[in-house]
């Protein structure tokens, strides 16, 4: 007698990833159906007669929709997503509702991030800017070579350790801090205290989960311990950061140059097309225009191997929780 196949709902499916889910279902013998909706108060009711659900960040997953979940009759719920603030794991252990994160080649985040800092330091927004009007001139547009500075890396997890690899080749000075010792990369970096991480750094850039001890963590009383004209990098979580503080910071140039794929408020703004909206951000829009500010869009993990993976851990979570009693990735 064959087992009958475990019914999967997956909310916010891209087009890119639909392919992906289809060849996933049928290899791991799910059955799957896909939405791009974002699972909330008024999409939850379509999770009724499904054992598992799928996410990414954009749905906030509270007590109260946790306990429509619960009786939906969803007994498993992953996130396609290495990160896990936008689900509140205590209420869903109480309830009884097993989780699972993704995971994925640290590689995507970690070329993205030396990206953002070549950027800044190369002042590739103002130049761009002007070649569209034709003024080609270089007055201003001094750059700074990463040899030639200290980076900071922040939280030496596998995005941090393979930031801390890639900065290797650039010939520059590396300090980093991490709560426990990374071994792995001790050839590579100097492991120092925060605050002489925060003092020493010309270029600081973040790696860490957002926890109640991470959020802010970049405020105004950092921000006085670090170099004056400091670059900051965050490709990890725009909470980090007060955004009113990199405000001041950039305004009073104690931030030399500011890059961020990801900002505080993102959800309602970030992955969609607002081209004819009116986005109720001004602190956004407002750090935005400054010509040392680069943002995008919160696509650091955007690769092509990075989404197969998150796809493929997003329905393995729940088949091998379901099926085999763990998986490797619970939470």
């Amino acid at each position: 007698m064959t087992q009958d196949k475990i019914k999967i709902l997956a909310f916010e499916v891209r087009n890119d990833e639909e392919k992906i889910f289809r060849e996933a279902a049928q290899s791991l013998s799910a059955d799957v159906t896909l939405l791009t909706d974002i699972l909330d108060e008024n999409t939850v009711q379509k999770c009724h007669g499904y054992t598992g659900v799928t996410i990414l960040g954009m749905s906030r997953i509270n007590r109260k929709l946790l306990q429509q979940l619960k009786q939906a009759g969803v007994r498993y719920l992953s996130t396609r997503t290495i990160g896990y603030n936008h689900i509140d794991i205590a209420a869903a252990k109480e309830m009884g509702i097993r989780i699972s994160n993704a995971e994925y080649a640290p590689e995507s985040v970690a070329d993205f991030t030396i990206m953002l800092m070549l950027l800044v330091l190369r002042k590739y927004k103002p130049a761009v800017y002007r070649q569209n009007v034709n003024d080609y001139s270089l007055d201003g547009l001094r750059g700074r070579t990463l040899k030639s500075l200290t980076v900071g890396v922040v939280g030496a997890g596998q995005i941090g350790q393979a930031v801390i690899r890639s900065l290797s080749g650039f010939g520059c000075h590396i300090l980093a801090y991490n709560r426990s010792p990374r071994r792995n990369a001790e050839v590579y970096a100097d492991f120092v205290s925060l605050e002489d991480l925060y003092a020493l750094s010309d270029i600081i850039t973040f790696h860490l989960p957002l926890t109640d001890a991470t959020k802010y963590m970049v405020n105004e009383k950092s921000l006085q311990a670090m170099k004056d004209g400091v670059i900051l990098i965050n490709t990890a979580r725009g909470e980090l950061m007060d955004r009113r503080a990199l405000i001041h910071g950039v305004e009073s140039q104690k931030i030399g140059a500011l890059a961020l794929d990801v900002f505080e408020d993102e959800r309602s703004i970030y992955h969609e097309s607002r081209i004819n909206d009116i986005i109720a951000n001004r602190d956004m829009a407002y750090l935005r225009q400054f010509p040392n500010v680069a943002m995008t869009q919160h696509m650091a993990f955007y690769t092509e191997s990075a989404i197969a993976e998150m796809v493929s851990c997003g329905i393995q979570g729940i088949v091998e929780m379901h099926t085999a009693g763990h998986w490797k990735k619970e939470l």
